[in-house]
């Protein structure tokens, strides 16, 4: 017994005439006829009994249209469900996050995804770059989002945001006295890195900026993340060479002036995805990122 068997059952019955039934149907009466014929057969039970006025249902048929209703909207809700997801509407979205990635574009993009799509869920992990690259390739996340990824054959990586780095100082510090600072203001400074991580960030592109401007670079403590480098800048350990979102961070007993350096002037805010993935969910957040991405580039022009 298929579906379509089952709705021109359904239609006879409610009709209670095979004529009036093959009208709502927009189909000949004969072939309607065998086609009942043949589920009967199918059934080994009469269905219906043929009246001069058109057609009532035997035990048999009462029993079947008790079921038939329920089988038909598991099937129309099964259908809708199947191109939803073929659409990219419902299912899930995991999604890999860094420490100071939530604290800008991040979190606005997440949520304009959820408003668009509410019926997917999204699922988000706090994972460094290494390992939101091996979750990627063990299909734990569809996305993550980092930045100075390295190539990689198998990741694909595009960018979404552009920021400019700026200089975390206590209150009372010297600096903070300027309006603007450059590299050489932090010569011999007591500075914050991070992240310290195994694989390079931004701590080895400051690292490198004050080796190419021949600043001397004297690192009092090494951290893992941003709250944390932020949170010891406003204990009053030292000073620390970030990034824009950091100051939404607003940590009481901490400045933020602009950096204006040539090799420091600002860093790409990335999403990497495997390159194989052919997910209706993901190809529908890439297309947001990049909507949101052209949006924001058409207001700073």
């Amino acid at each position: 017994m298929d579906i379509k068997q089952m709705r021109y059952f359904l239609a006879v019955a409610e009709e209670g005439n095979f004529g009036r039934a093959a009208e709502r149907l927009n189909m000949a009466q004969p072939p309607l006829t065998r086609h009942i014929q043949a589920l009967e057969a199918q059934l080994g039970t009469q269905l219906f009994v043929r009246t001069p006025k058109g057609a009532t249902l035997t035990a048999a048929g009462e029993t079947l249209l008790a079921e038939v209703p329920n089988i038909l909207s598991l099937a129309r809700r099964a259908e809708e469900q199947t191109r939803l997801a073929g659409e990219g509407y419902i299912g899930r979205l995991d999604v890999g996050i860094f420490s100071s990635g939530i604290l800008n574009v991040i979190p606005r993009l997440l949520a304009n995804f959820h408003t668009a799509r509410p019926e997917v869920k999204i699922g988000l992990h706090n994972l460094s770059k290494a390992e939101q690259i091996a979750a990627l390739r063990e299909r734990r996340i569809a996305i993550g989002f980092n930045r100075l990824i390295p190539d990689e054959p198998d990741i694909a990586v595009d960018w979404i945001h552009r920021e400019p780095f700026l200089v975390a100082l206590y209150e009372g510090h010297p600096l903070c006295k300027r309006t603007s600072l450059t590299l050489a203001d932090l010569d011999n400074e007591r500075m914050i890195l991070y992240p310290n991580a195994p694989m390079p960030g931004l701590a080895e592109e400051v690292t490198a900026a004050f080796r190419a401007e021949g600043v001397t670079l004297r690192v009092e403590q090494e951290a893992e993340d941003v709250v944390t480098s932020i949170a010891l800048v406003a204990s009053r350990f030292g000073i620390c060479v970030t990034t824009e979102s950091a100051a939404n961070l607003r940590l009481p007993g901490v400045v933020y002036r602009p950096l204006k350096s040539q090799r420091l002037r600002s860093i790409e805010l990335n999403c990497m995805y495997r390159r194989d993935d052919t997910s209706p969910i993901l190809a529908a957040f890439l297309a947001l990122i990049r909507q949101s991405r052209n949006h924001r580039h058409a207001l700073t022009m």
